[in-house]
């Protein structure tokens, strides 16, 4: 409000300071600009002006004066204008939807151009219904030779329609019925927001039967009701009940990759880490930006009878766009009452649950806009690019809720409907990925590569599965050529990590080059500070002391009871043997590496802590340990001719602490970063996993080690109670 008052009443104020300058340079005859005596001078003073500024014209300053006061009140009328909605531009923009000429349902420069001769009119595009390649009733005398190419799309939309049918009423598929890892049946979603602690989304586990994670799973990271009869939700109902709950819904935050400077690498450590090759052609982010954006289609909404209320439509949609979710929401369920069999109206209500979803954290809520883009897309004459939109946006929504079947589902709807649609292609071995079918995603990817061999998305997913597969060698160019394309969806911290890693396992040198750039592009915390589910802001530094961690009295009781942990570890490895379970994800380079498992994920393990209770009972007085969701507590046997590959976990939340308990004399040594250290009997390493380690037992006989995982320490008791389980 400022600039209006200076605009209308502070003029005098701001023209005396101009108008002191301009009477030092521009009046020659006055000595002092300051300092006039005269009553004449006096009385032009107390207007505001200079001394000459009535007779000898508009200086300067007074002109430079006047045309601010002009350009602020032009200012303020144009924000009033916009402000309090005095004209409203798009119900101007509506009414010259009867000029709509190229059927986007809307009048643009493509229609003008049309209407005035200088562009032909498009009828021939058969990925639309014949209502939206129809021209306007107006001009449809000059363009008769169009029944032919009606026929055809009719014959499209007809077939798409009978798939549409088919599909909602599809048996489901017998390799989607298997039940969780556990067959139990999983707990609903709260549907609201909720601090929980997140006990209830995970199956009981079985003895032994839990793994360190690492960054080899693909992980999803950016609601349906029952009653409608032709939604493919019902038909799932059950087995998603069962899913093991590894997703993110409204109950628990969204986590970026961290941005932390983490510790200063050593210019000696890493050799020219900071220089990337030559041959390491990624597109900045300044020549993406620099890129001219590719025009895109508007997709086509409206069929020939939603033209027919085009206004009412547009009405609702004006309200959904300007934030007024609730009365949007209104207007397009009455749409749909009033016009049950509109696609437009039933798809703008959709929308609104969507939005009115992430409004309210509502998972049921977002289960009803699941359910309405299911039933917009199964209307009768919906158009292409609607059901197109609609069941991606479905697909999308149903990932978010962990309903992974059921996005799949969705996605193999999508790709049947719209075969020839790569991008499609590439998001249904996306949703296959993430039920853990990497055969079926490596075959999707295999055809997409066949038809498209450039696509960056396929070749960095398919790199991924042969990673995976432990095809090394083979995964490097397909990770290195996709993420150099520079194409969406490649800029991923998980495929720099992955290349990087792979080329650790060669013996490429390269891989900190490709570490750095993935850290330069925001994935990684540093080079060597590399997990992908972050919290931001934590301190970082590879090797911890107990003082620093704050949890000294859980150390004290580690080292003090170190030889009753060390007998209990040794009684399960002489009495069974197989509660000890080999190291599967893929860590090692060769050896024989062996786990037990008392806590994971913040939950105990009955059957294994029968075979260490003393050590259970122990640790349940420390709940920075016992609590924490995204860590475990186990033993690790290792035994000679072992190296496990330099790898990193996946969170900075945790630190691990590593207890001696049988440790030959020489041969065992732990690399974190550039420092490398040895275990001693009964007593505690800290160091965070997050940054790069790795591990050698070049031994005699046998390493036992007691590792116990503990929230950083920096974490609030909020975020520990918030975070989601890893």
């Amino acid at each position: 409000m400022a600039p209006r008052k200076n605009a209308k009443g502070g003029g005098g104020h701001s023209s005396s300071s101009s108008s002191g300058s301009g009477s030092g340079s521009g009046s020659p005859s006055t000595g002092s600009s300051g300092s006039s005596s005269s009553p004449g001078a006096r009385r032009e003073a107390k207007h505001g002006g200079h001394k000459n500024g009535r007779r000898g014209g508009i200086s300067g300053g007074s002109f430079f004066t006047w045309f601010m006061v002009i350009a602020l009140l032009g200012v303020w009328t144009s924000v009033a204008i916009v402000w309090f909605d005095l004209v409203d531009y798009e119900e101007v923009l509506g009414k010259l939807g009867v000029y709509d000429a190229d059927g986007d349902g809307d009048f643009d420069v493509d229609d003008a151009k049309v209407l005035l001769g200088l562009k032909e009119r498009s009828t021939s595009e058969k990925t639309f219904p014949p209502e939206e390649a129809k021209p306007p009733a107006e001009l449809e005398e000059q363009a008769p030779e169009g029944a032919e190419v009606q026929n055809a799309e009719d014959e499209v939309k007809e077939q798409i329609q009978s798939l549409l049918q088919e599909s909602v009423h599809t048996e489901y598929d017998p390799q989607l019925e298997a039940e969780g890892p556990a067959g139990e049946r999983q707990p609903e979603v709260e549907d609201f927001l909720t601090v929980t602690d997140g006990d209830d989304r995970f199956e009981a586990m079985e003895s032994g039967a839990v793994h360190e994670e690492t960054e080899d799973s693909y992980h999803m990271e950016e609601m349906a009701s029952q009653d409608h009869p032709n939604d493919v939700e019902e038909m799932m109902h059950e087995q998603e009940r069962s899913e093991e709950a590894t997703h993110q819904d409204y109950a628990e935050p969204v986590y970026e990759h961290s941005e932390n400077e983490g510790i200063e690498i050593s210019d000696n450590t890493i050799e020219d880490s900071s220089i990337i090759s030559e041959e390491i052609n990624v597109p900045s982010v300044e020549e993406q930006q620099d890129t001219p954006p590719v025009k895109k289609k508007k997709p086509k909404l409206l069929n020939k009878f939603d033209k027919t209320i085009k206004a009412e439509l547009d009405a609702a949609e004006r309200l959904r766009k300007r934030g007024k979710i609730e009365e949007a929401m209104n207007a397009f369920e009455e749409l749909v009452r009033k016009y049950p069999q509109s696609p437009r109206a039933r798809y703008g209500k959709a929308q609104c649950e969507d939005d009115l979803a992430e409004k309210r954290r509502s998972n049921e809520v977002l289960r009803r806009a699941i359910e309405t883009y299911q039933e917009a897309a199964s209307l009768p004459d919906a158009p292409t690019d609607l059901v197109k939109l609609s069941l991606k946006r479905r697909s999308e929504r149903q990932q978010f809720l962990g309903h992974m079947r059921g996005s799949l589902l969705t996605l193999q709807r999508l790709v049947q409907l719209f075969p020839g649609d790569t991008t499609l292609k590439n998001d249904l071995g996306v949703g296959y990925l993430l039920m853990g079918d990497n055969d079926s995603a490596k075959k999707v990817y295999e055809e997409v590569l066949n038809v498209t061999p450039n696509d960056g998305f396929a070749k960095v997913h398919y790199g991924f599965i042969l990673k995976a597969q432990n095809k090394i060698a083979e995964s490097i160019p397909y990770l290195k050529e996709g993420i150099e394309s520079g194409d969406p969806g490649t800029d991923d911290g998980r495929f720099y990590f992955h290349l990087g890693d792979a080329m650790q396992r060669v013996g490429n040198k390269e891989a900190y080059k490709w570490y750095e750039l993935g850290h330069q592009r925001g994935h990684f915390a540093s080079v060597w500070q590399r997990s992908l589910y972050n919290v931001n802001g934590l301190k970082a530094q590879p090797w911890w002391t107990p003082r620093e961690t704050g949890y000294t009295e859980l150390v004290k009781s580690l080292e003090r009871n170190w030889k009753l942990i060390r007998d209990e570890g040794l009684m399960v490895m002489d009495k069974a043997k197989g509660l000890f379970l080999p190291e599967d994800e893929n860590l090692r380079e060769k050896g024989d590496w062996s786990q037990f498992t008392l806590w994971q994920q913040g939950r105990k393990n009955e059957n294994a802590c029968k075979g260490a209770p003393k050590t259970c009972a122990l640790l349940e007085k420390f709940s920075e340990t016992t609590g924490c969701r995204r860590g475990q507590i186990k033993y690790s046997i290792m035994h000679p001719g072992t190296h496990v590959w330099p790898h990193t976990g996946p969170t900075n939340c945790r630190l691990r602490m590593h207890l001696g308990l049988v440790i030959p004399k020489e041969g065992c040594k732990i690399r974190c970063a550039n420092e490398t250290r040895a275990w001693e009997e009964g007593k505690v390493l800290i160091f965070d996993d997050s940054f790069e380690h790795e591990v050698w037992q070049d031994a005699s006989s046998f390493r036992l080690i007691f590792i116990v995982d503990v929230w950083h320490p920096e974490l609030t008791p909020q975020q520990r109670r918030s975070l989601p389980a890893i």
